[in-house]
């Protein structure tokens, strides 16, 4: 059996699951999950009781969740090595580094712009939030930037699965107006290398829910519904 993706739109960082996915060249499927009535309802508690995507139903059967997971398994099932070094080897620490960094350090900080966008706009929590999450978005952005220096790609010389997950979630920046990426040119940089990537473009028309064609893997999609009507059965 082929893996099952299931992401989430709008803006999901399942985003970057399905680039990795792309990158790989294996075969996959995905699910579309709309959050946030999906993910809070009775059938996508079947797949993953926390209410979050990304969630991948593996080769196996097994359910697997969060971003750093499922994109580990889909860098040990890649032949090739492509997303990720040898375990134990210094490429292999630098992506998990940076693939650590970006989940913990940085996703995180976007959670009060997050809140502020769907507070009322007289709510006086609103700009203490906005100001809050801009001044440590920013903070992050510079240790990113920082981390750059002197590298092509998030984990040295190779794109990776942490370069998948930033697609995901750098978008987040512009989106929510959290900071200028032209201050950090290589931030910059890299995000509009990656906008250039077929993988990247790709994706983006899964989510605006067009037809695409990738590089080979996509096998097409299956609903929500039907997918937990086979795991019942």
């Amino acid at each position: 059996m082929e893996p099952l993706l299931f992401y989430g739109v709008p803006h999901g960082c399942s985003f970057g699951a399905i680039v990795a996915l792309e990158w790989s060249g294996c075969p996959y499927r995905l699910c579309r999950v709309e959050m946030p009535v999906q993910t809070r309802g009775a059938l996508f508690s079947r797949i993953n009781p926390k209410g979050k995507t990304p969630a991948l139903l593996t080769e196996t059967g097994t359910l697997l969740s969060e971003s750093s997971a499922i994109l580990h398994h889909l860098a040990a099932g890649d032949p090739a090595r492509r997303l990720v070094g040898d375990q134990g080897s210094p490429a292999f620490d630098r992506v998990n580094q940076a693939l650590a960094f970006l989940n913990a350090g940085f996703v995180p900080m976007f959670t009060p712009l997050w809140a502020a966008r769907y507070m009322a706009e007289d709510d006086p929590a609103r700009p203490v939030l906005t100001a809050f999450g801009r001044e440590h978005v920013g903070k992050a952005l510079d240790q990113i930037e920082a981390m750059l220096e002197g590298r092509a790609w998030l984990g040295g010389d190779a794109r990776s699965i942490a370069d998948a997950y930033f697609t995901g979630v750098i978008r987040w920046v512009e989106h929510l107006d959290a900071a200028r990426l032209a201050d950090r040119p290589r931030v910059q940089a890299l995000a509009h290398r990656l906008e250039d990537d077929p993988a990247v473009r790709f994706a983006h028309a899964i989510e605006a829910g067009e037809d695409a064609v990738g590089a080979g893997g996509f096998l097409g999609r299956v609903t929500l519904e039907d997918v937990v009507g086979r795991l019942a059965a």
